[in-house]
């Protein structure tokens, strides 16, 4: 098991604090079917508004759904847009108190207009701004950094700077946060703005520039530019960047985004890692980078270090990007994602200790035999020597639920429960050989006499065996009966088994032998 998923198995609430600009974004969608009478425009038939946080106001969002108890800072106008995010942030559970008002500038609104072909296929038609970019007076910058400091003192260690480039994130409002944050033993994440001067946010922790903003950074920072012909494009050229970044910002980490290919993830003066991530099915790619900075601040907040942090922010963002618009991804649906990538580059053995834990992320909240989540059948055995037989009661044993886990006895027990001649075939070459059944999902290997403890760690939903058992004898029938569970004694092929298949191999050796 990686750190990053104990980590997630062990997930606790964490505080953390989101300053920066904050937004409302609006998807005005409907069909756009036709072209406008008047004129060679698409007609869009309004059928639904709504409203989501934007900006730093989504980073919130993001953490929130992570379990991160968030403090929001940012300045809103005197204005509906303004009262509407305030509305989202309490109802998502986010304490509006930390927003701004400033009479003096409109609340940043950005409405996308989106339109579907016969009630799908939604497509970006154009998007609306309504913003100022003026700079945040000192007194607002001064207000936005008492709140900090009351964030800070309720127990914060990391603080997101989400810059937008709309005029809260002064340099003298980047030095104010980074000070106070630093004074108090707090890390600062940036996601910078696209036409920043970086050196605004010297001093700290890390910063998380995608693919364009690096370029940026570089020229930013007076680079030397790249001959034509050597334009960056693979993850290593960026590399450079990164050390250049971290020289002249003092930071112990630069996390550059690549689309695709990841992540590129440098701490201090050592050897950049390519952290990749896995292909998907990119919808909308409008929050990723909100979303990498949420996840990076979790994980940190977490206590991960900045590799696993990045691996999270990675799995956080490609869920992001397959769904349209800006939406919050909550941490079980992380570590769900998480975990099943991880199953598939492991094969299908688990331990009981490592099952267990799998079976708890996949059911999710509910538990065994909760809404939603998948029911797990339990069948148990030696399966040494596997027949058709066994392969038809494994077949309908995976028809009577969703997730089908195999016990297998380990050699010591078969030796115990069959003889001395057995097993034929090792527990490894037996729970291989398992594993390469489609209708089984996990096989694990037990020491125990019987299957009762882990039966009781795994709590399946229904539990199986055949038919020539009396239920009553069945190692860990009451107690799956008691949760709620089923016992299901499937028919067994007549003339199929292993005993049989043994003495029928054994006499036709000796007769070999006689001959």
């Amino acid at each position: 098991m990686s750190a990053l998923l104990a980590a997630l198995e062990q997930w606790r609430p964490f505080e953390a604090v989101v300053i920066g600009d904050v937004m409302l974004d609006e998807i005005v969608s409907g069909d756009a079917d036709r072209l406008a009478a008047d004129a060679p425009v698409p007609v869009l038939h309004v059928r639904q508004t709504e409203r989501r946080p934007g900006g730093a106001a989504n980073v919130a969002m993001d953490l929130a759904a992570m379990r991160g108890r968030v403090r929001c800072i940012g300045l809103v106008g005197q204005d509906e847009p303004g009262a509407a995010l305030r509305s989202l942030h309490q109802r998502a559970g986010v304490d509006p108190a930390d927003l701004v008002t400033d009479p003096g500038r409109p609340t940043t609104v950005k409405r996308s207009v989106v339109g579907l072909a016969q009630h799908r296929h939604a497509q970006k038609m154009f998007r609306l701004d309504y913003e100022s970019r003026a700079p945040a007076s000192a007194a607002l910058a001064s207000a936005l950094l008492d709140r900090l400091d009351a964030a800070l003192t309720g127990g914060a260690r990391v603080v997101c700077l989400e810059d937008y480039g709309k005029g809260v994130c002064t340099p003298e409002l980047c030095r104010g946060v980074i000070q106070r944050a630093s004074a108090r033993g707090a890390e600062v994440l940036v996601d910078p703005a696209h036409s920043a001067d970086v050196l605004r946010y010297a001093g700290a922790t890390a910063i998380t520039p995608n693919r364009s903003e690096a370029e940026q950074a570089a020229r930013a920072l007076a680079m030397p530019a790249r001959r034509p012909g050597h334009e960056r494009a693979a993850p290593e050229d960026y590399a450079d960047i990164a050390a250049a970044l971290i020289d002249r910002l003092g930071l112990a980490a630069a996390v550059i985004t690549l689309d695709k290919h990841g992540a590129l993830l440098l701490e201090g003066r050592g050897e950049a890692t390519l952290v990749p991530t896995v292909a998907r099915q990119v919808y909308d790619v409008t929050g990723a980078g909100d979303m990498v900075l949420a996840a990076l601040a979790a994980g940190r907040a977490a206590g991960l270090d900045w590799f696993q942090s990045v691996r999270l922010a990675n799995a956080a963002a490609g869920l992001e990007v397959e769904r349209f618009g800006v939406v919050p991804i909550p941490i079980e649906e992380i570590h769900r994602d998480v975990l099943a990538r991880e199953r598939s580059q492991r094969g299908k053995l688990r331990t009981g200790p490592e099952l267990a834990v799998e079976l708890r992320a996949l059911r999710g909240p509910g538990g065994a035999g909760g809404a939603g989540g998948p029911r797990v059948v339990f069948a148990n055995g030696c399966f040494d020597m596997l027949h058709a037989g066994h392969v038809s009661l494994l077949r309908r044993a995976r028809a009577e639920g969703d997730y089908l886990v195999v016990a297998i006895n380990d050699d010591a027990g078969v030796r115990a429960l069959k003889g001395p001649g057995r097993p034929v075939h090792t527990q490894a070459d037996r729970a291989e050989i398992l594993a390469a059944l489609e209708c089984v999902d996990a096989v694990t290997i037990f020491s125990e006499p019987t299957p009762e403890a882990l039966v009781r760690s795994l709590r399946p939903d229904v539990l199986v065996k055949g038919d020539q058992y009396d239920k009553a004898a069945i190692p860990g029938a009451a107690f799956v009966e008691s949760i709620g569970g089923r016992v299901a004694l499937l028919s067994v092929v007549p003339g199929r088994s292993t005993t049989a298949t043994v003495s029928k191999v054994r006499a036709a050796g000796a007769d070999t032998r006689a001959g």
